[in-house]
């Protein structure tokens, strides 16, 4: 924490709340004071930045009552008690609820700094801490969100923690609807950054004028998005939309930042084909400073049994939302779901799972079906690209014990006679596959 924590003094005396707090802000600290403890109550709260410093003997709430309530609010928050002559075994009794340390009055200035700068290191540790936690618990969620046990998949989550505490700038490209937008959110929430703002703009919604004032102001209403995301993270959607003015004013930007830059840049490429890739449509030094860090999304059907993985999700999501029970994929449909060109990734997947769930509530249609209707008009529902039988009959097969698994929550018994599988061998084939009883319970 760059910032100073602050010092609430809270005590009825004005002249002891006045005595306590000028030492204190000549000691180095920011204080606030307060006349009651209902009045502190009002602005002190959990993760509050700062520690407490409260007479014991007041009027309305007491400082035993107050101590209780703070500690009901972060059983963390450091508070040091003031005590009278004769309130020592009370102070005592106070630091069992929870009190960090008691001062009597008169109070000793030396000791009252030394307590102070104790909770105040304490405070931070604490506060830092939670902040950790908060920003990996963020970057953890974000990166559940990234399924798949393929090669690819496993490669792409290793780059992401790689990148993310590197310094440089990130250029993400590959096709459309591969979650290139999800990546840049993970880069940012797994790196040093997390707990700065990270900020999307899309280059490719706004003329060129608009934009202009987007990225580098002037705005009538907040900050442009180079102030607004300062020191944290500036994510850059379809960056080959800029136009040659706007590219020069970007790179003059990150010229001007030095290194290691103090705003990280994520640069999006959607451009895809003969000259529509982002080298094409950038000028080369600001390619080459965007993309000094590079990852490249793979498109759906190249990730395998991730397919089926990612639709037995999709259809279990829809139908919690539906309130129907998923469709059942049979042998023939997983193959098809394999074999599809999926030209428009995951967001195609994710329209197929949605319909494919109000057709089975409807009881008609086939997967097949909505795999055409999905695609272009000249467009079959086969990749050119075949696959050992094997590949197909072991993805199936770990598709099908999964679901299973899931809709019987793990009831091993309710497995094996759905299955009409011994004990042993679906052991091992969910040894083979990597399923886990304990992920169903």
């Amino acid at each position: 924490m760059s910032r100073k924590l602050k010092i609430a003094i809270v005590d009825d005396e004005p002249d002891m709340r006045e005595s306590i707090s000028q030492w204190l802000v000549l000691s180095g600290f920011e204080t606030e004071t307060f006349a009651s403890a209902e009045d502190a109550l009002k602005v002190i709260g959990p993760d509050w930045p700062g520690v407490v410093v409260s007479d014991i003997r007041m009027p309305g709430m007491d400082g035993m009552a107050f101590l209780k309530r703070l500690m009901g609010l972060d059983s963390s928050l450091p508070v040091i008690m003031i005590t009278g002559h004769g309130d020592v075994p009370m102070a005592v009794e106070a630091m069992r609820i929870g009190a960090m340390d008691f001062m009597e009055k008169p109070f000793n200035p030396d000791r009252m700094t030394q307590l102070a700068k104790k909770a105040t290191q304490m405070r931070r540790m604490t506060l830092d801490n939670r902040a950790l936690r908060r920003d990996l618990s963020e970057g953890q969620q974000v990166m559940s969100k990234l399924i798949g046990a393929s090669l690819v998949m496993e490669r792409l989550r290793e780059d992401i923690l790689d990148l993310g505490q590197a310094d440089g700038h990130v250029l993400i490209d590959g096709e459309t609807g591969t979650g290139k937008t999800l990546v840049a959110h993970a880069l940012h929430a797994v790196g040093p950054r997390a707990s700065k703002k990270f900020v999307p703009v899309s280059c490719a919604a706004y003329n060129d004028e608009a934009l202009s004032a987007r990225l580098f102001g002037p705005l009538e209403d907040g900050l442009p998005a180079v102030e607004e995301a300062r020191a944290g993270t500036l994510c850059l959607e379809d960056v080959e939309a800029l136009s040659e003015p706007l590219q020069a004013r970007l790179l003059a930007f990150i010229s001007d930042q030095g290194t290691p830059a103090e705003t990280r840049i994520i640069a999006i490429s959607n451009a895809r084909g003969e000259g529509r890739k982002a080298e094409d449509s950038l000028r080369p030094d600001l390619f080459y400073r965007l993309s000094a860090l590079k990852i490249t999304l793979p498109p759906l059907r190249a990730r395998g049994e991730d397919i089926l993985a990612l639709f037995t999700r999709m259809t279990e999501q829809f139908s919690e939302e539906y309130g129907c029970e998923p469709p059942q994929v049979s042998a023939q449909e997983a193959a098809q779901l394999l074999q599809a060109p999926w030209p428009g990734n995951i967001r195609q997947l994710i329209n197929v799972a949605e319909r494919a769930v109000l057709q089975n509530r409807r009881g008609s249609g086939s997967i097949a079906s909505l795999l055409m209707a999905d695609g272009d008009d000249n467009q079959q529902a086969t990749t050119t690209e075949g696959k050992p039988l094997k590949e197909y009959v072991e993805s199936f097969e770990k598709m099908l014990i999964d679901n299973t698994m899931r809709r019987h929550k793990g009831s091993i018994a309710s497995v094996m006679e759905e299955l009409c599988l011994p004990r042993r061998t679906l052991n091992e084939k969910m040894a083979k596959y990597g399923l886990q009883r304990g992920d169903y319970l």
